[in-house]
Order: structure tokens, then C-alpha cells, then sequence
């Protein structure tokens, strides 16, 4: 492999270590400002990304329903 090809591999790699989210609460604000992005220039969203966003929702949810048990 090329010099410059590593060197752009790991660029890529800093970049997205850099910008990962680091609990599940930033995920979904990632995820939700994502979808609402592609909504707003009327793209399709992608299935996947909105069943995490879900997901990740009921989660909260719950979390939230737990805790005014406990």
C-alpha cells in the first residue's frame, strides 16, 4: 500500500476517533440531528438509523420510568 494511502487511512481514523460520541446519550443526540438534517432536504432516511434512533428512545425512556420508581 502507498505511502499516501496509509497516511489518508489514518487520517480517517484520527478524524473518527476524534468524533465518536462517548455515551449513549450523544449517540442518539448524533443519530436524531442527523435524521433531522436529511429530513429537511427531504431525503429517505435510512431504516437502520431510525430503529436506533428508536431504540435508544424507548431506552431513555424507560431509564426515566425506572428511576421515578426507585
Amino acid at each position: 500500500m502507498a505511502f499516501d494511502a496509509i497516511k489518508a487511512e489514518l487520517g480517517i481514523l484520527m478524524t473518527r476517533m476524534q468524533n465518536e460520541p462517548e455515551d449513549r446519550h450523544e449517540l442518539y443526540l448524533v443519530v436524531m440531528e442527523k435524521l433531522n438534517e436529511m429530513k429537511a432536504f427531504g431525503m429517505p432516511l435510512p431504516e437502520d438509523l431510525v430503529k436506533l434512533e428508536a431504540a435508544l428512545e424507548a431506552e431513555f425512556a424507560q431509564d426515566v420510568r425506572d428511576s421515578k420508581r426507585g
